[in-house]
């Protein structure tokens, strides 16, 4: 189903995988464990949670014992920290398409574009992982 709303597999892996170790602040957390949770292709969590090690939002520790641990306390990582460290910074983009390609006078969706981009953007810098700790709670 098609949606205005358009998130990357990997900005939406990066973002549950966060939220999932900051309901599990007391244990690494293997990549498999967190695939299976999450039903999703390990290989694929694998190259996300590279990334957001290299971004310094979650440490990985190798071996028998190892696994992934936030990298910083859940209350200081934003969701927009997990979201920019897959997309990068996330732009004030206002029109549908990306470039205003129509030649239209003006935008045929007035502002709305502008309104959407600042309110998700808005959500993603207020909601921090420790908000969400809880979505995982019922493991």
């Amino acid at each position: 189903m098609a949606s205005v709303l358009n998130i990357s597999n990997a900005a939406a892996l990066a973002l549950h995988a966060m939220a999932f170790l900051a309901s599990k602040p007391d244990r690494r957390l293997a990549a498999g464990e967190i695939a299976s949770e999450l039903r999703v292709s390990e290989a694929h969590l694998s190259k996300v949670m590279q990334r957001l090690a290299k971004a310094g939002l979650v440490k990985s520790v190798r071996g028998p014992h190892g696994g992934f641990v936030l990298g910083r306390p859940a209350d200081e990582i934003r969701l927009l920290d997990a979201y920019e460290a897959i997309e990068g910074p996330l732009g004030d983009n206002h029109c549908l398409l990306g470039i205003p390609t129509c030649g239209a006078k003006r935008c045929i969706l007035g502002n709305l574009t502008e309104v959407v981009n600042s309110r998700v953007r808005g959500y993603l810098t207020k909601t921090k992982l420790s908000k969400l700790s809880d979505v995982f709670a019922n493991e």
